[in-house]
């Protein structure tokens, strides 16, 4: 993929680490945002580092000028940021949690599609690439607000892939189960790890969205859940 240029939103997160070193492999230029990353969080020529808060219109807006005045345009935009909450029932949860849930799994979505798409179309093969859950379509108790969220995000992806087809700009949406990341471990420190989904899988799955080879797929929602089917 030299010669693309990718955006990673969430670039030092769980899964966006290893999003963003997949991309750097490919030989892409990669530039990774989220509130607080640093340019030595990777270490590479072809990355550079964008603090940024993509929960506001005007945060992703403020992004993508960059991403313009820097760089002149933007090949796949990779959105893995998001946020959990859980463990209480739909009588049970505050207004203050259900508009975080929306504000990090939905919103951010909303906010950085509106400001990046006109930018993909321009590319005239330009990838979407977000990251949701299993919760998106398999819903359970005590996770209403976070499942609502990210059923609504998928809902978004699935309405930019059709809205763009004519452009060649392709949106997708993977849904992963239980990662295995630091922060699952730390939570979750007797579950049985093995069935969880190894973050790089998913990171392999995203390069090859957004390579040539994964042209034809668009619209596609792609569950991941390891061993725990």
């Amino acid at each position: 993929m030299t010669g693309k240029v990718v955006l990673v939103a969430g670039a030092n997160g769980g899964l966006g680490t290893y999003v963003t070193e997949a991309f750097l492999g490919t030989g892409a230029t990669v530039i990774g945002a989220s509130r607080k990353i640093q340019q030595s969080d990777f270490s590479h020529s072809n990355f550079t580092a964008l603090a940024a808060e993509i929960s506001t219109r005007d945060g992703a807006r403020v992004l993508i000028d960059q991403v313009v005045a820097r760089f002149g345009r933007l090949d796949v935009l990779v959105h893995t940021v998001g946020g959990f909450a859980g463990g209480q029932s739909i009588a049970e949860t505050d207004d203050a949690t259900f508009q975080r849930m929306l504000d990090l799994n939905l919103n951010s979505v909303f906010h950085i599609l509106r400001a990046s798409i006109p930018l993909l179309r321009q590319t005239a093969n330009g990838r979407l690439i977000a990251i949701g859950s299993r919760a998106a379509l398999e819903p359970g108790a005590g996770v209403g607000a976070y499942s609502a969220s990210k059923a609504a995000m998928v809902s978004l992806i699935r309405t930019a892939a059709l809205e763009n087809k004519d452009a060649g700009l392709t949106a997708n949406v993977i849904l992963p189960g239980t990662m295995d990341t630091p922060a699952n471990r730390k939570t979750m420190p007797n579950a049985d790890v093995s069935k969880w989904v190894r973050p790089a899988a998913v990171a392999s799955l995203i390069t090859w969205l957004a390579s040539d080879a994964g042209r034809d797929i668009n619209g596609a929602v792609i569950p991941v859940y390891g061993s725990d089917v």
